[in-house]
């Protein structure tokens, strides 16, 4: 299952990127916002980086005006790599090199066309593990550390 949710700022790329989803045959959790009203950024990450964090989703796409305060909110969590892209390059390296469990998509910066050849990107990419691997671990180290 993928999980997405969005603020006012994201809301109509999210709902673009949920056709994309469903032309994939992906079940999707919707966390939200599901109107244009003003909302708080931080509400809609935690749902959707905290699903990530427990497991109980295996990965998520958040979107806001530009994706910068959704990263911010969801890399907070144990275990999540929240990586904000602005092309299909760094999508697909994101999940390459860095294994990013949830996608981060601006809905003010990016068209329809181009985000969803990033999420396309980011969905049929594979981390490539090895020496990258070792490079997760630190992170995971750091993440041990810091939660004593």
């Amino acid at each position: 299952m993928i999980v997405v949710g969005s603020d006012h700022g994201g809301l109509e790329l999210k709902e673009a990127i949920k056709k994309l989803l469903d032309e994939r045959g992906m079940a999707i959790e919707d966390c939200g916002t599901d109107n244009g009203d003003s909302v708080d950024y931080p509400d809609f990450g935690i749902k959707v980086a905290r699903k990530v964090s427990t497991g109980e989703a295996e990965k998520g796409i958040l979107f806001c005006g530009t994706g910068i305060g959704m990263s911010i909110v969801a890399n907070k969590f144990p275990h999540v790599r929240a990586a904000l892209a602005t092309d299909s390059f760094m999508a697909r390296m994101s999940k390459e090199h860095n294994n990013a469990n949830i996608l981060v998509l601006g809905g003010r910066v990016l068209d329809e066309v181009t985000a969803r050849e990033m999420v396309s990107a980011w969905l049929d990419a594979s981390f490539e593990g090895g020496r990258h691997q070792g490079r997760l671990d630190k992170i995971s180290a750091l993440e041990r550390e810091l939660m004593k």
